[in-house]
Formats: C-alpha cells, structure tokens, sequence
C-alpha cells in the first residue's frame, strides 16, 4: 500500500492554514487587530456616533481609493483624482449658482465622468506610461480649477445643495451612503460581470490579453471613467457638505487614495486586488485616524504609521510574489 500524501497526514487546521492566501486575508487580520484594540483602549471608538463619522469623513477618500484600486488592479494609475477633485467640485458650485442645487450636484458627478473618460482617450492615443500620463493631467485640472474660480471660494447659499453632504438617514449621513453604494457596485462589477474578469486579465499580462482578443485600450479606459466618476462622486460630497468649493480642495488626496488601495493587497504591479480588499485598506487608515486623536495621541506620528504600512505592504506583496 503506498503511503499517503504529506499533505492528507496534516492535520485539518494545518491545512486550512495552509490554504489562505495572505495576500488577500492580510488586511483583514491587520483590520480586526485594530478595531479589537481600540474597542477596548476608550469607551467612545464601539459607538455608532463613531463609525458614522468615520464613514462621513472618509467618503471621498474611500470613494478615490474603490476608483484606484479598479485602476490597479488593471495595470495602470491614476495620479489626477484629486485634481479631477477640485474641478468637479467647483463646477457642482458655479452650476449651483447658475442653474439650480440639482443640477449643480449632477454636473459635478458628470464632470468627473467626463475627466476620467478624457484620461483614458490621452493615455490611449500617447501612448506615455499612466503615471506620467494622468501626473500630467493632474497639472491641466489643476489649472483648470483655477480658471474656473478666479483663485477664489465658491460659496452656495441654497441650502437644499447641502442636503447630501449634511443630511442623514438610518443614522448615517448620505455621505456615507454614497460611499457605501458605490463599493457595492464597483465590487459586483469586478467580481461578478465579464468586464471584471477583463480586467484582472488586462492587469496580469496585457499582450496576452490583447492576443486573446481583449481591447486592452477599451477596458483600460473604462477604469480611467470609474476613477473618474468616483472623483466626481467625491467632489460633489464635499462641495455639498460646506456649500462651497475652491481650486486646491482635492489636493493630495490621490496619494492617500492610492496608499489605501496598496494597504489593502492590491498589488502594484496589477492584476490581483479586489474592491473589498481597498474598502479595507480605507477603513484602515480611517480607525487609526480615527484611534489617535480617541487616544490624545500627536498626529504627527500618524504620517509615520502610515507610511510605514505602505512599505510593509509593498514587501509583503513583493516576497509572497517571489514564493508563489
């Protein structure tokens, strides 16, 4: 009688171990880690006051972070979200002030759309890298904030233009709302739609891809448009919740997006990720924000923690990379 594999004598735990990816439940021992901690460092973090804050809060950055993740995942980033941004929300402001608050919030959202659409098409008839690519177009956008706002605040009066971003319901703000749908559907769409499996095969080896038939432009494209229409989602949620906009709102905000996406597992060098994984990675950052100032802790050690995640999670992805 032969003898059994090594792996049947394991014992069924081991082999459970075994068997999860720590690329994909890393985030999530790291996450429970935390919020345990913090549970049971101050009274105030396990309160639903709490988390809908947190959720108010880091709307537009998570909302950045999803359109990032969808952006990486499929090979390429995009540098210009905070630009797209500050565009969006100032034109949601001077539409506001023209047509009506409708019509304001609308054209913000379709104003992003339209950004990230447009970074697609340049990306795509340059033929340049998308981080030099969208770092140049991050510089047009920012300049055309400026155009638009003449260098000053845009302020809107009309208070149903606030109701969004003020606004609450079931105990949590629209905002958070916002934020919340958009990650439902972005993760069905990458999970559960054709579109989603073009894209995991466009960011794991785009010539294969393109052999195999796969408009890698198209689908690249499509990811610059929900980058886009996240920045426009998250420029209209800020515009609302202070009725006013001006030329510098999104600034930096990409980078922290982006570190949100690669603490969550995505892998820069594309074609492994997932929107929960980004969702995560945001929520991440957000309770230890969130921890330090509970704690009375100096934010300045914040940038640190934050920066030191960022590299544990680039080597944790490139050596479990290199055993695979």
């Amino acid at each position: 009688m032969s003898a059994e594999p090594v792996a049947a004598q394991q014992p069924p735990w081991m082999r459970v171990v075994r068997s999860v990816n720590l690329r994909d439940y890393g985030i999530v021992v790291a996450f429970l880690a935390l919020f345990i901690g913090l549970t049971f460092s101050t009274n105030t973090f396990f309160t639903q006051n709490n988390f809908a804050n947190i959720l108010d809060q880091w709307a537009a950055l998570g909302l950045l972070a999803i359109g990032e993740t969808i952006c990486i995942i499929a090979g390429v980033f995009d540098l210009s979200t905070g630009a797209m941004v500050s565009v969006t929300a100032v034109v949601a402001c001077k539409v506001a002030l023209s047509v009506s608050p409708t019509m304001g919030l609308v054209a913000g959202v379709a104003t992003g759309l339209g950004l990230g659409i447009a970074n697609g098409i340049v990306i795509h008839l340059t033929r340049i890298n998308s981080f030099i690519g969208t770092l140049a177009m991050a510089i047009v956008y920012a300049g055309v904030a400026i155009l638009i706002t003449g260098g000053n605040i845009v302020t809107v009066t009309d208070s149903s233009f606030g109701a969004i971003g003020q606004d609450m319901g079931l105990g949590i703000k629209y905002t958070g709302w916002t934020f919340i749908a958009f990650t439902v559907f972005a993760a069905l769409l990458l999970a559960r739609t054709t579109f989603g499996r073009y894209v995991y095969a466009v960011g794991g080896n785009a010539e294969a891809s393109r052999l195999s038939g796969i408009r890698v432009d198209v689908i690249r494209g499509a990811c610059f448009a929900l980058s886009g229409l996240a920045a426009g989602l998250a420029g209209m949620l800020l515009a609302s919740r202070t009725q006013s906009a001006q030329a510098n709102l999104g600034a930096g905000m990409e980078l922290t997006a982006i570190s949100a996406a690669v603490v969550g597992g995505t892998s820069i060098l594309g074609g492994d990720g997932a929107v929960w994984r980004g969702f995560l990675g945001i929520m991440l950052l957000a309770i230890i924000g969130n921890g330090f100032n509970l704690l009375n802790i100096n934010t300045t050690y914040q940038q640190i923690v934050y920066g030191g995640l960022i590299l544990i999670a680039v080597a944790a992805d490139q050596l479990l990379r290199r055993r695979a």
